[in-house]
Protein backbone atom coordinates (compact mmCIF):
# COMPACT_ATOMS: atom_id res chain seq x y z
CA UNK A 1 0.00 0.00 0.00
CA UNK A 2 1.63 3.74 -0.92
CA UNK A 3 1.54 5.99 1.48
CA UNK A 4 -0.23 8.35 -0.38
CA UNK A 5 -3.51 5.62 -0.53
CA UNK A 6 -2.75 5.05 3.30
CA UNK A 7 -3.12 8.86 3.54
CA UNK A 8 -6.50 8.62 1.52
CA UNK A 9 -7.66 5.79 3.36
CA UNK A 10 -6.98 7.02 6.75
CA UNK A 11 -9.01 10.65 5.90
CA UNK A 12 -11.70 8.43 4.41
CA UNK A 13 -11.92 6.09 7.55
CA UNK A 14 -12.03 9.81 9.38
CA UNK A 15 -14.72 11.01 7.45
CA UNK A 16 -16.90 7.59 8.60
CA UNK A 17 -15.91 7.81 12.30
CA UNK A 18 -17.30 11.18 12.20
CA UNK A 19 -20.27 10.83 10.33
CA UNK A 20 -21.13 7.87 12.60
CA UNK A 21 -20.32 9.76 15.20
CA UNK A 22 -23.04 12.33 14.44
CA UNK A 23 -25.60 9.83 14.18
CA UNK A 24 -24.60 8.59 17.30
CA UNK A 25 -24.92 4.95 16.43
CA UNK A 26 -21.60 3.13 16.34
CA UNK A 27 -20.76 0.44 18.47
CA UNK A 28 -17.93 0.29 20.88
CA UNK A 29 -16.03 -2.19 19.20
CA UNK A 30 -16.18 -0.50 15.77
CA UNK A 31 -15.29 2.59 17.28
CA UNK A 32 -12.35 1.74 18.61
CA UNK A 33 -11.10 -0.24 15.67
CA UNK A 34 -11.38 2.82 13.77
CA UNK A 35 -9.90 5.45 16.36
CA UNK A 36 -6.92 2.97 16.65
CA UNK A 37 -6.61 3.36 12.66
CA UNK A 38 -7.25 7.01 11.92
CA UNK A 39 -4.91 10.13 12.20
CA UNK A 40 -6.16 12.29 14.87
CA UNK A 41 -5.71 15.74 12.78
CA UNK A 42 -8.18 14.12 10.37
CA UNK A 43 -10.90 13.25 12.53
CA UNK A 44 -10.46 17.04 14.30
CA UNK A 45 -10.37 18.46 11.09
CA UNK A 46 -13.32 16.24 9.28
CA UNK A 47 -15.26 17.05 12.02
CA UNK A 48 -14.60 20.72 11.59
CA UNK A 49 -15.89 20.81 8.33
CA UNK A 50 -18.55 18.85 9.13
CA UNK A 51 -19.56 21.05 11.88
CA UNK A 52 -19.28 24.33 9.40
CA UNK A 53 -21.71 22.40 7.32
CA UNK A 54 -24.45 21.50 9.68
CA UNK A 55 -24.73 25.03 10.66
CA UNK A 56 -24.47 26.01 7.07
CA UNK A 57 -27.43 23.97 6.30
CA UNK A 58 -29.23 25.14 9.84
CA UNK A 59 -29.05 28.41 8.76
CA UNK A 60 -30.10 28.08 4.95
CA UNK A 61 -33.31 26.05 5.98
CA UNK A 62 -34.06 28.35 9.03
CA UNK A 63 -34.09 31.59 6.11
CA UNK A 64 -35.76 29.79 3.38
CA UNK A 65 -38.80 28.63 5.66
CA UNK A 66 -38.62 32.48 7.59
CA UNK A 67 -38.90 33.77 3.57
CA UNK A 68 -41.36 31.63 2.59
Amino acid sequence: MSPESSKRSSFLRSMKLVAWSFLGIRSSSGYREDLSKVNPVHVVLVGLIAALLLVGGLIGLVKWVVGS
